[in-house]
């Protein structure tokens, strides 16, 4: 069981660290809000990750991968990230950090926890529990198993968390007036490219033709 856990604690931290809209997030709502709004979008993704996890460990990763429940998620995420584009790209003309605040750090937390639940490689990664655990060398997981590797995920991932927030508060902390206005940009950028690449990988698991 411990190499399951300390196994299952790198594939957690190879997921959470791999750059994408999450970590985007957080260097904006860093900028933002400062190091608490920073944490608090790794908490609300935190939570979503572990929405998933735990359906997956229920047995509901059949009904995860059906089409029809994972399309709307799909287009659910590439318009959230469009959204955000906008938003960053709006901020981009105030250029001003605003001041930590109780009420940030929850639309911080809330935005972490829709990217989360909206992102359908979380989904296909959770519904996909059992090749993960074979992947780990468990070929036939009990709940025990699942239990260990739930356990395990999500500390790493807190753990990550606190990592994820100092770096974003280490980039940005600072900054203001131009170089804030390039990096809320540089930022509304990153989310458009991610919304197209999920529009474009959309394409090729719904829209394609086949052959």
């Amino acid at each position: 069981m411990l190499t399951l856990f300390f196994t299952a604690m790198a594939l957690a931290t190879v997921f959470n660290a791999a750059p994408g809209p999450v970590f985007a997030e957080t260097v904006r709502q860093g900028l933002r809000g400062g190091w608490r709004a920073a944490l608090a979008v790794q908490f609300g993704s935190l939570s979503g990750d572990a929405l998933w996890a735990l359906l997956g460990l229920a047995g509901v990763g059949l009904v995860l991968r059906i089409d029809l429940l994972r399309l709307p998620i799909a287009l659910a995420g590439i318009a959230y990230l469009l959204w955000l584009a906008w938003d960053a790209w709006r901020e981009s003309a105030l250029a001003r950090p605003a001041p930590a605040s109780l009420p940030h750090a929850q639309a911080a937390l809330r935005s972490g926890v829709m990217l989360s639940i909206t992102n359908p490689q979380n989904v296909a990664y959770w519904a996909a529990l059992g090749s993960a655990m074979g992947a780990v060398g468990v070929a036939d997981p009990t709940p025990e198993h699942y239990v260990v590797f739930f356990a395990a995920f999500m500390t790493a991932s807190f753990a990550w968390s606190f990592v994820a927030a100092g770096l974003a508060h280490v980039m940005v902390g600072r900054a203001a007036g131009g170089w804030a206005r390039v990096i809320y940009r540089a930022i509304a950028l990153a989310f458009v490219l991610l919304a197209l690449g999920a529009t474009h990988a959309m394409w090729q698991q719904f829209g394609a033709p086949a052959g």
